[in-house]
């Protein structure tokens, strides 16, 4: 009957939402890809017998996160299939690239009848769920299956758990689904007992952002890169990463402020979603400074023509490719991370602060609240409330060089100490394995072994 009820509720919802649906999918191609997959459960079918782990990541951010989860189950338990699942199309797209020696597809939507499909085809013994991806069809079914349940890097926000608390009663019968919640700290993992979990279930493992971040900026990636976009050691390179609508405004702004009196200044955006990367060249192309896309890059190699101003080395890069933030971070000297100036929560911070640059952020950081109160504490990065801010931040950085490298120092320190968290989850993911066997493994398990 919950299922049932549970999926009135989603067609509601869905019908009241899709002109916004069709919108998007025609002007923007978002939600095109995957309908089979999401909306009927139909996802690749797995063909082996090994017991199987099914890990979720929502998007592109997640799917970093449980690379290295990934990776050291893969190590530890080569026996086991891992696959991943993803929500946007964007994770998908990371997924396949980073994971290609595992089954990759599009989670289906919490629609009973989808979530059924999938778990047939799937036929997970483990469903592995990162930060806070609680679907009640999801998770109920899949224990119904006989699968263990567990939230890993699991966390709980001032934002999100007045909302869960609100509805504890039914969270609490979700969570009683759930057997490991691995919390990235110690007052996420109480929220989540007032919650109604068992504390038998509750684990404090630390966060595996810390861990599998890239920390030498001497990477053939970045190298690469560095090479393609003909950075001279001279160069200063400020990067504009995981930008939302206006920070890329306010980061062209501080370029075109200092250039002249920095002319070793380069500036580097990245806009946090695909689909802005045609309004952020928009903004470029009208406003005189010289820039060319980073898709054009490997052309311009190549000997052709690309930017669009004069100049034979253009001074700004768009970069208009997915999934290469983290590399272009290790060419980085000063940061600025996005998602922060506007009331977004803030996107991460941890790779450019494990790789030494000098980072700064907008006031509105509660996404990532643990890190950015680490790094404040330890001065390893600056808050910017504006643009203003954000251009006296650089032009510091690019007066007085060692107060950057000493900025940059500290925010590497900060990183290397929270690592661990993924070999301690990665016990405890395995604990819930050997249960399973003990108990004669999920329905999948029992139907392979008659």
């Amino acid at each position: 009957m919950v299922g049932y009820l549970l999926n009135v509720v989603y067609l509601a919802v869905v019908v009241a939402a899709s002109p916004w649906l069709i919108y998007s999918a025609i002007r923007k191609g978002k939600y095109r890809q995957g309908f089979g997959e999401k909306m009927l459960g139909r996802v690749p079918c797995r063909s082996g017998d090994a017991t199987c782990v099914w890990l979720h990541a929502v998007s592109v951010g997640e799917v970093k996160l449980l690379r290295p989860l990934v990776r050291q189950l893969a190590a530890e338990r080569p026996d086991w299939e891992l696959v991943i699942s993803t929500t946007t199309r964007t994770g998908r797209a990371l997924a396949r690239e980073v994971f290609p020696d595992h089954l990759t597809f599009y989670c289906p939507l919490d629609f009973t009848w989808a979530v059924r499909g999938a778990l047939r085809r799937v036929r997970p013994d483990i469903l592995v769920l990162a930060e806070l991806e609680l679907w009640p069809n999801l998770i109920r079914l899949a224990r119904r299956s006989g699968a263990n349940v567990a939230v890993v890097n699991g966390r709980m926000s001032d934002n999100s758990f007045p909302g869960y608390r609100r509805i504890r009663p039914i969270i609490r019968r979700l969570l009683g689904h759930v057997q490991l919640i691995a919390c990235q700290n110690e007052q996420y993992a109480d929220r989540f007992r007032q919650l109604g979990a068992d504390d038998e279930t509750v684990s404090v493992t630390g966060s595996i952002k810390f861990d599998g971040i890239e920390s030498d900026r001497e990477n053939p990636i970045t190298r690469s890169l560095v090479e393609l976009a003909e950075f001279s050691p001279g160069d200063v390179v400020f990067t504009a990463g995981s930008t939302h609508v206006g920070e890329e405004d306010a980061a062209l702004e501080a370029y075109v402020k200092l250039r002249r009196r920095h002319p070793e200044l380069r500036l580097v955006l990245v806009p946090r979603h695909p689909e802005r990367f045609s309004e952020v060249a928009r903004m470029l192309r009208g406003s005189g400074v010289s820039w060319q896309k980073r898709s054009e890059l490997q052309a311009k190699d190549e000997g052709h023509v690309l930017h669009e101003t004069g100049g034979d080395s253009p001074r700004v890069l768009l970069v208009d490719t997915i999934g290469e933030l983290s590399a272009w971070w290790g060419a980085t000297d000063i940061a600025f991370v996005g998602g922060s100036l506007i009331s977004h929560g803030g996107q991460n911070m941890i790779e450019p602060a494990a790789l030494g640059a000098a980072i700064c952020f907008g006031e509105s950081t509660h996404n990532f609240r643990d890190v950015v109160s680490s790094l404040l504490r330890a001065d390893g990065a600056v808050v910017v409330e504006d643009a203003t801010a954000l251009t006296k931040f650089i032009a510091k950085c690019l007066e007085d060089r060692h107060y950057a490298q000493t900025l940059g120092r500290r925010a590497a320190d900060v990183v290397a100490a929270g690592r661990g968290a993924t070999e301690r989850t990665c016990d405890l993911v395995m604990e819930l394995g050997e249960v399973l066997a003990g108990s004669h493994g999920s329905k999948w398990s029992t139907r392979r072994a008659a």
